[in-house]
């Protein structure tokens, strides 16, 4: 089994490479997708959220009402870290489910958004980073995610630079261009990670 780890900043289609390597064949492991199953209803993580932050945080149908949890954690460093201490175990502990669920000679893409700000390149047999500039990505924040600028380079900034993403990569996929550039780029790619994949098994 090949272990990979996927990232890329904001806007730089991280998200249409994970989907393109699902369609060829990699066993997708995503982090936030994730984060999301561990809270659902009737899961203990959301009975673990609600003991922890009250029932404030549920919409009326009983689901995390993520923007009312958000203005509680993201102003308070210690209540981001309370959250984060129920919710990332069950990522790590579904994560690890998934991943030794594929078989030995299986792709495994874990896709990570803060892969290089939490120094998590030595987990995996190799880093893929897919990159853009920061104006092409500011331009698909605005012009495709609906963002006012100011917001997308606050979330932009909240990020690593991209010159410490790119320290960290094995494998760079450039997605400057058109999602018609991507495809041949990404298809070269995973012919890379089978190979190497076969010859690990």
């Amino acid at each position: 089994m090949l272990r990979v780890g996927l990232t890329g900043g904001i806007g730089a289609g991280k998200s249409e490479v994970s989907r393109l390597l699902a369609s060829l064949g990699a066993v997708i492991v995503d982090a936030d997708l994730i984060a999301r199953e561990v809270v659902e209803p009737g899961t203990p993580g959301l009975a673990a959220v609600v003991a922890e932050f009250g029932e404030t945080v549920l919409r009326p149908d009983g689901t995390l009402d993520r923007p009312a949890l958000g203005t509680v954690v993201f102003a308070d460093p210690e209540r981001l870290a309370a959250l984060n201490a129920i919710v990332h175990p069950l990522v790590r502990e579904r994560s690890a489910e998934l991943e030794a669920a594929a078989g030995p000679g299986d792709v495994v893409v874990q896709d990570v958004p803060l892969l290089a700000e939490n120094g998590l390149a030595p987990l995996y047999d190799l880093v893929v980073v897919v990159d853009a500039p920061d104006e092409v990505r500011l331009d698909r924040l605005v012009r495709l995610r609906g963002m006012a600028e100011d917001e997308a380079r606050a979330r932009m900034s909240a990020q690593s630079a991209r010159a410490d993403r790119l320290a960290v990569a094995d494998v760079v996929i450039d997605n400057s261009g058109a999602l018609a550039d991507l495809e041949p780029r990404v298809h070269e790619v995973w012919e890379q990670l089978r190979t190497r994949a076969a010859a690990d098994a």
